[in-house]
């Protein structure tokens, strides 16, 4: 994408209703109105918090809100110009159910109060496999400590991807710390009865490794403490 676009991004998503996009030094510091209120204040009902971590183009969390009427979604993801367009398209379809948040992953813990989600997706992450970035893998216990902190006692974490590393790597710490394993499979789109979320909804890039015969791996599980 030219640098041309980016910036026309950008100044879109800021006339967006649906987008929000504070400082770091607001969601570190506390100054971040909608942390504890984004059902109140954003969605204006008291329906599950569901959200989409590392979103992308916005694609999941669109096609889940629009699935689920009764649920709110939040996609999350540092790079604006990406998420743009499901912005857009959640827009141009008058949906009230989805938003978007520019931020760290990191910086979760200040966006979302305690207790506060109902349910989190991981979708396609960077699997970091160079061992010196293991601190940026999303499922290391770093970050299920700060998802534990902001997920309801019964709340689960959904990771879908393509690499047989990350989903190996991430059942070895599930299991090794005790964490709940729900559902696990290394092939959700040969496994008879996937859950259908996890197979009705594709992204651009998963249908393109379908095409090649990737496998899509699926794991669902709670934290616990």
């Amino acid at each position: 994408m030219g640098s041309k676009n980016k910036l026309k991004r950008f100044r879109e998503n800021e006339t967006f209703s649906n987008v929000f996009q504070p400082t770091r030094d607001d969601l570190v510091n506390g100054n971040f109105a909608l942390k504890g209120n984004w059902n109140t204040t954003i969605f204006k009902n008291n329906n599950p918090l569901i959200l989409e971590l590392g979103c992308g183009k916005g694609e999941y969390s669109v096609a889940l809100a629009q699935k689920y009427s009764n649920k709110n979604f939040v996609g999350i993801d540092i790079k604006g110009a990406r998420f743009w367009r499901g912005a857009k398209t959640a827009l141009e379809d008058d949906m009230s159910n989805v938003a978007f948040l520019r931020t760290q992953i990191e910086l979760i813990d200040h966006a979302f109060a305690e207790n506060e989600v109902d349910e989190i997706w991981i979708t396609f992450p960077d699997p970091q496999i160079k061992y010196k970035r293991t601190k940026h893998r999303m499922t290391n216990s770093t970050f299920l400590k700060r998802y534990k902190h902001i997920l309801k006692p019964e709340g689960v974490v959904n990771l879908k991807t393509d690499s047989e590393f990350m989903h190996g790597y991430t059942l070895g710490l599930l299991h090794g710390a005790g964490h709940e394993v729900l559902y696990a499979n290394h092939n959700v789109y040969k496994q008879e009865g996937s859950p259908e979320d996890v197979t009705a909804i594709q992204t651009f890039y998963e249908s393109q490794y379908l095409e090649h015969n990737k496998p899509i791996t699926y794991i669902r599980f709670k934290i616990s403490n």
